[in-house]
């Protein structure tokens, strides 16, 4: 396949608000080993690009400098490691072809026409989602899984909290969490945010501006609290997650929106057995987030298919308008996911 010797991408040119995302041309990416080039269709917009764009959140080492943590669109080319398996057209030993679909989780570099991806990171677009879904799914659904299934061992019958439910992760995980069979409570920063986390499965949406989620999750409880929360604040809602919690209760945190530092009532640790724990993703290592890959393809994508889950998309922009998606998202006004198109 002929591809170009160069690329529109979209760069940070140096840390600061939306207008230093400013569109460029450099030259095409070639895959290395273990890596596929995919020709870009869509690319979701996160949080953390907007960290990096701020300069408060480098790049791991070795990966692109420019902003973009998901990617769909097309496989155009593989790697030496990757194309061998792939001489008569079947698909390769990663289970990635020339020409495939595909949804991938990149550590960077998204905000292009096309990138590099690890070929373990690709999985098939799931029938029936178009390729600007499929471009929101990898950082949130993998966030998720990791972090409410796999580190809160979310289970049916538990009653989860979800913050920040009408983000692109808290849309996706009140609809995973209700899917699981679990009782979801989620907080929003209006009446009509709150009401979009019910729609999305979701039995109490709580306006955190006019609503205390302690009160209203123990009413809705009889006083029994939650088995697992999912906390991008942290802050000041930590010692708050902890007095909501019932016994073994998991709090899992992904995020610092509310600060990095809180004060922790140990007592409640020890006395309700909790489990207060984190993590991130993006600097992992490519076999650690295989095997992140791996369960969300076995556990997610029928849901996916079934259309039982879908990705929410708020809005669209051109990926020479990055700088006006990230102005939406700065907002904290839209309700799912922003995604840019090439």
């Amino acid at each position: 396949m002929s591809l170009p010797q160069e690329m529109t991408v979209v760069e940070i040119t140096s840390p600061g608000g939306p207008e230093v995302l400013k569109p460029a041309r450099r030259p095409m990416p070639r895959p290395g080993a273990g890596e596929v080039l995919v020709r870009v269709a869509a690319a979701g917009v996160n949080r953390p690009d907007v960290m990096q764009r701020q300069g408060r959140y480098p790049p791991p080492a070795g990966a692109s400098d420019l902003p973009g943590l998901e990617i769909s669109g097309e496989v155009v080319a593989l790697g030496p490691t990757v194309a061998g398996a792939a001489a008569d057209g079947g698909p390769t030993a990663a289970g990635v072809s020339i020409g495939d679909h595909v949804t991938a989780l990149l550590p960077g570099g998204g905000y292009a026409e096309y990138a590099l991806a690890a070929a373990p990171l690709c999985l098939p677009v799931p029938a029936g989602i178009n390729l600007v879904e499929a471009a929101a799914i990898p950082e949130t659904f993998f966030t998720v899984w990791t972090n409410l299934f796999d580190r809160g061992r979310c289970k049916a019958g538990d009653n989860v909290l979800i913050h920040g439910g009408t983000s692109g992760i808290g849309t996706t995980a009140i609809q995973l969490a209700a899917a699981w069979g679990a009782q979801v409570f989620a907080t929003a920063g209006s009446d009509e945010k709150a009401r979009a986390c019910e729609r999305l499965g979701a039995v109490r949406g709580i306006n955190y501006r006019t609503e205390d989620f302690v009160t209203v999750v123990r009413a809705a409880t009889g006083d029994r609290g939650v088995d697992v929360t999912l906390d991008m604040v942290a802050g000041s809602y930590v010692p708050r997650n902890l007095e909501l919690a019932a016994l073994e209760c998991r709090v899992v945190v992904i995020s610092l929106l509310g600060g990095s530092r809180a004060e922790v009532n140990m007592g409640l640790v020890l006395t309700k057995r909790l489990t207060l724990t984190g993590s991130t993703l993006r600097a992992r290592t490519v076999a650690q987030k295989a095997e992140v890959a791996a369960a969300v393809h076995r556990h997610v994508w029928p849901l996916l298919s079934s259309g039982r889950v879908r990705p929410v998309i708020h809005a669209t922009f051109p990926l020479s308008e990055a700088s006006e998606a990230h102005r939406m998202m700065e907002t904290s006004n839209h309700i799912g996911k922003i995604v840019l198109t090439t």
